[in-house]
């Protein structure tokens, strides 16, 4: 060790590195090496979630990887029919070098193997999937008649088990299948094209701990309440009637309550602010990243709420209090929460029946 630095071993995670009195944390691989280091099933993960982001006419993505998965990796379906009707299959090949023929010409034994067999109909479009393709393999692609020819040549002579296990009626049925067969449907696609279009995914920022995009303007709430505010508004209405009795125990007198109006006004405030945060959370990130913000927030501020307090109004002020203090799980997402938002996810968990401040007031 020298000068106080935290070495680097030559195999393992790369370690924090001290200089001086500031902490550096190593520059993370780029995407595509990223990528590279994926075992087959990580491979396969990152297609799925690349997949909708290339046809958004898919009504399904599906992934079937795995033994008896008859050569369908990835299957994404333009119908409700799924494999009886139209679909795309995505096959995701991952090896230490290149896609090339001899690797994908196995593939697609094993495509027309299985559509014999009756596991399912052939697909409109069959795509490999690799972090690197050979340039072979792409200039083969692009001679659908010569490919066709190169394939039924070698399949009148091969030792493929997918093959040599079926019946003579069958491998004579697959070779009249593939004769009829444009293949045009098999396809290569480039990492980097993958990648272009994985960046448009709400998976993309978790994946590769990329920054997410600038937050949208936060919702400012509308003049009039809506259907959706309706549960949190009672909820603060109970707390108005309880401090203030008839003088704001109903939405149109605490409206004209100089106090209560203007408390009930920074409460939808703070409310539209956590909702532009679930708004921004559902375009931008994998699902369930909102949801764990408000868990976290529920877990600790439930014990708050649980407490002895004199008033309503107390418990929702301790609440917000606690609220603003809660450590929460770091994701992308719980970055870009700001002090607004906690407040409004209090008044969400209020929303969905987790928090009352009045007892014996609305559920």
């Amino acid at each position: 060790m020298l000068d106080g630095e935290i070495a680097a071993e030559a195999s393992g995670p790369p370690k924090l590195r001290l200089a001086g009195s500031q902490l550096h944390f190593p520059t993370p691989p780029s995407p595509k090496k990223q990528v590279f280091a994926y075992d087959p099933g990580e491979f396969e993960e990152f297609v799925k979630e690349w997949v909708p982001a290339l046809e958004t006419r898919y009504v399904r993505v599906e992934r079937h990887g795995g033994s008896g998965d008859h050569g369908v990796d990835v299957a994404a379906y333009l119908t409700a029919q799924a494999m009886e009707g139209e679909w795309h299959n995505y096959q995701c090949k991952h090896y230490g070098d290149a896609l090339n023929w001899s690797k994908a010409a196995p593939e697609m034994r094993k495509l027309f193997a299985a559509i014999v067999q009756g596991h399912y109909t052939r697909p409109s479009r069959y795509i490999f999937t690799a972090p690197i393709i050979g340039r072979s393999l792409v200039r083969q692609f692009a001679v659908p008649s010569q490919t066709r020819t190169k394939f039924l040549d070698e399949l009148a002579s091969t030792t493929d088990p997918a093959i040599t296990s079926l019946s003579p009626a069958q491998r004579q049925a697959v070779t009249e299948l593939a004769r009829a067969t444009d293949f045009s449907m098999f396809e290569t696609i480039d990492m980097d094209d993958m990648l272009d279009l994985h960046r448009t995914t709400r998976h993309h920022a978790d994946r590769f701990t990329q920054p997410l995009p600038a937050r949208p303007q936060i919702l400012k709430p509308p003049s009039e309440h809506t259907p959706e505010e309706a549960r949190y508004v009672q909820k603060l209405v109970d707390v108005y009637r309880e401090r203030w009795g008839d003088e704001a125990d109903t939405l149109e007198r605490a409206a004209k309550h100089p106090e209560a109006r203007e408390h009930l006004h920074r409460q939808r405030e703070a409310f539209y602010s956590a909702e532009s945060l679930r708004l921004f959370a559902r375009d931008a990130t994998p699902e369930g990243h909102f949801q764990a913000i408000l868990d976290d927030v529920h877990t600790i501020v439930v014990e708050v709420a649980d407490g002895q307090h004199p008033r309503g109004w107390d418990r929702l002020i301790a609440v917000l209090t606690a609220a603003g203090a809660v450590v929460l799980t770091d994701t992308n997402l719980a970055r870009q929460v700001r002090p607004l938002d906690r407040k409004g996810v209090c008044h969400h968990l209020a929303n969905d029946g987790r928090l009352t401040w009045c007892q014996g007031g609305h559920a």
